[in-house]
């Protein structure tokens, strides 16, 4: 089957396209680290599938995907949101969550052999896309918390997300960071993202969430990376992983 990938995480689409290439059930017809571009080269490319990413500077794929026509069976390669997931199901849309594993990959290959040869129906994309979009507004209205539970033993204290810095995991545990001290709370990075007000929080690396609110200074690093120094009493400073400098630039309109 020829394939075409997209997705803003060049390393990532390497990685993709190395187990792809592995496989040997795949040729790769395409790639592209840019949505908007990448809508003409599928359109010239006639791939029979799409490896798709979601989170994307400024087109996500699923607005990407509204702009093809005739559609590609579609395989995304990150989720997005519970209201994503609950579409995905609905419509029978196969997913894989990074970093993708080579059994999760075997499955979706097997699936798409099964569409493609008439074993199995194809999902209707229109359709998941009014659900995707159905299910985001009724997201969009729901208020986002103010407040985040930290539990300690039988204890449970609820800290203002006003006060928090950034959002950080270390050794399998996440912590809420604020000027007197760090919380544990019961959730992962990629649970708060989705969780929290996307206004105000933003992921600047696998592992850190960071408050917009508490930005002081920006500076750039080393390997296309970046250095964010907060304006607390620590000056803490944390590392913009290369792969998301794009986005918080474009969220500081810098």
């Amino acid at each position: 089957m020829r394939a075409f990938l997209v997705d803003d995480e060049a390393l990532a689409l390497k990685r993709l396209a190395r187990m792809l290439a592995a496989t040997g059930r795949v040729e790769i017809a395409g790639q592209s680290t840019d949505p908007a571009q990448a809508v003409d080269a599928i359109r010239a490319a006639k791939p029979d599938v799409l490896f798709l990413d979601i989170e994307m500077p400024g087109m996500t794929g699923f607005q990407m995907l509204s702009r093809i026509d005739p559609q590609p069976l579609v395989v995304f390669t990150t989720a997005y949101g519970q209201y994503a997931l609950e579409a995905f199901g609905v419509n029978s849309i196969d997913y894989l969550l990074k970093p993708i594993e080579a059994a999760q990959l075997d499955r979706a290959l097997d699936k798409i052999d099964r569409m493609r040869g008439g074993a199995e129906p194809r999902p209707e994309i229109r359709k998941l896309l009014e659900r995707v979009a159905a299910l985001a507004g009724q997201a969009a209205q729901a208020p986002y918390p103010e407040r985040i539970a930290s539990r300690i033993g039988e204890r449970v204290e609820f800290v203002d997300l006003a006060r928090v810095t950034h959002f950080f995991a270390s050794d399998k545990l996440t912590y809420a960071a604020t000027a007197s001290k760090n919380y544990v709370v019961d959730h992962t990075i990629q649970e708060l993202e989705q969780k929290l007000d996307p206004r105000k929080f933003l992921r600047i690396h696998r592992a850190t969430l960071l408050n917009l609110d508490y930005i002081h200074e920006l500076h750039a690093w080393f390997a296309g990376r970046m250095m964010v120094r907060l304006k607390d009493e620590k000056r803490t400073e944390l590392s913009v992983s290369r792969d998301r400098v794009r986005a918080l630039k474009e969220r500081l309109g810098v």
